[in-house]
């Protein structure tokens, strides 16, 4: 019928796993007062992820300054920052038992260095209760800020991880703040800064894009000696966000 939402395909359509797991990942995120970007973007395999005792930190409150379209984080004004939260997603990645940690954030553009300094204070908090720990991060653009950049690099992050999203065309619709040029400027700096460092991002497929824009963006990345690439199904949070397009 026009206008109603495409059901998922078969392939795509999976049970809700059920175990204690999942309960006890929900009441560690709780206890330490955590958000994780599983429950605020309201993603599909939180179940999957939480039986495995595993979630992805989302840090700087749960309220973003900008309004992608096709992401279910809430938009609007955030408030101050938690001086106890990256303390608390150390300890909370202690009791998980996690040897690969990802922390991503909600996008501050209320902040003069986009919160920069809040990526680096957990970081080091991690880092003190546990040397060993692979840490990810996953970054806003900084609004391409090179001192905050730099502050995030040097703070000794393994992987870091910046995404593009979707093709260049599609940004007005899909990402209106956001700028491709600046995303690959990003991540371009992170490399220059540590070689070493693997430099990471992905895009969605389902928004309307040309398989030659995929191999396009895929070949601008590795133009930019990007080393990770991932590829993932849109799938609409609500009846608010776009629609999925395949």
């Amino acid at each position: 019928m026009p206008g109603k939402r495409k059901r998922l395909p078969d392939w795509l359509r999976k049970r809700v796993p059920g175990n204690k797991n999942i309960m006890e990942t929900r009441k560690i995120l709780n206890e330490f007062g955590l958000n994780s970007v599983c429950q605020s973007a309201k993603c599909p395999n939180i179940h999957d992820c939480f039986s495995n005792r595993t979630a992805t930190f989302m840090i700087m409150g749960n309220i973003c300054t900008r309004d992608c379209q096709f992401c279910a984080v809430q938009t609007g004004t955030p408030g101050a920052l938690d001086d106890e939260e990256p303390l608390n997603i150390a300890r909370a990645v202690e009791k998980l038992g996690l040897s690969h940690v990802v922390i991503t954030s909600v996008t501050r553009d209320d902040l003069a260095a986009g919160g920069a300094e809040h990526f680096v204070s957990t970081i080091k908090e991690i880092r003190q209760l546990n040397s060993e720990v692979i840490i990810e991060i996953l970054t806003p653009d900084f609004k391409n800020i090179k001192e905050a950049i730099e502050k995030v690099v040097r703070s000794g992050p393994d992987i870091f991880n910046h995404n593009v999203e979707t093709i260049p065309r599609l940004y007005e619709r899909v990402r209106p703040q956001a700028e491709y040029e600046r995303s690959l400027a990003v991540l371009a700096y992170v490399k220059n800064l540590n070689p070493d460092i693997f430099s990471k991002s992905g895009i969605m497929v389902g928004l309307g894009e040309k398989e030659r824009e995929v191999i396009q963006v895929m070949q601008d990345l590795r133009d930019i000696d990007c080393d990770i690439f991932t590829i993932g199904q849109y799938l609409q949070p609500s009846k608010g966000h776009l629609p999925v397009d395949q």
